[in-house]
C-alpha cells in the first residue's frame, strides 16, 4: 500500500474531501492546486497536520510537477476544467487543463518511476443518447459531444498508452454527478448562488427534465478506494454512480424548500437542453463495482437531499 499520495485537484470539490478522507486513514498527502476552481478554505482543517503538504502551482507547469511529485507512490488525479459550458465558449480550456496536463502527469510519474494512478473520468464520454441504457463500461463507440467528455476520452487513451508502455497500473473511474460539501460547480451549487442573488427568482436552464444519476462525493471517495484496493489488472475501467437519476426540476425544487425561500419562482429557459454539450439523460450501469463488492447506501435522490443540505449550510447558511 502507498506511504506518499499526490492529489491533484486537492484544493477542489472532491480532491478536498479525497484529501481529508486520506489523512484520516493515516497516509501523508500532498494536494497540488492552481485554486482556479480549489478553495484554501476547504483545506483549514488538514493545514496543521504534519502528514499534509499544499502545493499552490499548475499542472501546466511541468519542472514544478516533477520536483513537487518526486517521493509519492500513487497519484489520485481529480484536477479538470468542471464548466462544461465554460469549455464550450474557450475551446482549449479542456485541451489544456484536461489532455496535456494530463500528459504531464503521466510523464512526471514516469520519470519519478510512480507506477500508480487513480483518475477521474466522467459519464460524458459515452456521449449523448447512448443506444444501451444504463450503459456500461464496454459500450462503444464512444463520441462525446462536449470538449470536456472529449478531454476525459483522450486523458483515458493516455493512460492506456502509459501503462502499456510502462508499467503503470491505473483505476479509471467515470463518475455520475458528484453531489457534496466544497461543491464549486453544478446545478444545486448554481442554484444556491443564484437564490442568494435574487431571492424571489431562480433560473434554471432548459426544460427541467434533463435528469442524471448522482453520488454524494463521500461514496464517491469510499468507491475508488474499495476499487483501488480490490481490483487487481493492470487496467482497471469502473463506472462510479447511484441507483436511479434526479431532474433539474427536482433539484431546484429542493434547494428552495431548504434555503425556506417558498415563494421563490422557478423560470426555465426552455428546450431540453441546457447548454451545447450538456447530455440530458444519463443512466449508468454500476453492475461492474457491484460485483466487485461496492454499492452505494445512497440512491441518487438520497444523494441530492444530503448534498442539497450541505450546500445550503455551507454557503446559504440555513439548515
Amino acid at each position: 500500500m502507498p506511504k506518499k499520495i499526490f492529489v491533484t485537484g486537492g484544493a477542489g470539490f472532491i480532491g478536498s474531501n479525497l484529501c481529508a478522507f486520506l489523512i484520516g486513514r493515516g497516509y501523508g498527502v500532498t494536494a497540488y492546486d492552481n485554486l482556479l476552481l480549489g478553495r484554501r478554505e476547504f483545506l483549514d482543517k488538514l493545514k496543521k497536520n504534519p502528514h499534509f503538504a499544499f502545493v499552490e502551482a499548475d499542472l501546466l507547469d511541468r519542472s514544478r510537477l516533477m520536483k513537487e511529485i518526486s517521493g509519492h507512490d500513487l497519484v489520485f488525479h481529480m484536477a479538470a476544467n468542471s464548466d462544461i459550458s465554460h469549455g464550450a465558449e474557450h475551446t482549449d480550456v479542456d485541451l489544456n487543463l484536461g489532455t496535456i496536463a494530463t500528459y504531464n502527469v503521466l510523464e512526471v510519474m514516469r520519470m519519478n518511476d510512480i507506477r500508480e494512478i487513480v483518475f477521474a473520468s466522467t459519464s460524458a464520454v459515452y456521449g449523448d443518447t447512448p443506444r444501451v441504457v444504463p450503459t456500461p463500461e464496454d459500450y462503444g463507440p464512444l463520441f462525446p459531444i462536449s470538449f470536456y467528455g472529449a478531454s476525459k476520452l483522450a486523458c483515458e487513451a493516455l493512460i492506456s498508452a502509459f501503462c502499456h508502455n510502462y508499467g503503470i497500473r491505473a483505476w479509471i473511474y467515470r463518475f455520475a454527478n458528484i453531489i457534496g460539501r466544497n461543491g464549486t460547480h453544478g446545478a444545486a451549487f448554481d442554484f444556491v448562488a443564484r437564490l442568494r442573488a435574487d431571492p424571489a427568482r431562480l433560473k434554471v436552464l432548459g426544460d427541467g427534465a434533463q435528469a442524471k444519476p448522482y453520488l454524494h462525493v463521500d461514496e464517491c471517495i469510499e468507491g475508488m478506494w474499495f476499487g483501488y484496493e480490490k481490483a487487481k489488472e493492470d487496467l482497471n475501467l469502473f463506472n462510479l454512480s447511484a441507483e436511479g437519476a434526479t431532474a433539474v426540476r427536482k433539484i431546484a425544487e429542493l434547494v428552495i424548500g431548504e434555503t425556506g425561500l417558498s415563494g421563490a419562482r422557478i423560470e426555465f429557459t426552455g428546450g431540453k437542453r441546457g447548454w451545447p454539450g450538456d447530455v440530458t439523460q444519463v443512466r449508468l450501469d454500476g453492475r461492474k463495482m457491484a460485483d466487485l463488492g461496492w454499492r452505494p447506501h445512497l440512491t441518487s435522490d438520497d444523494a441530492v437531499g444530503r448534498g442539497v443540505r450541505e450546500l445550503v449550510v455551507q454557503y446559504y447558511g440555513r439548515r
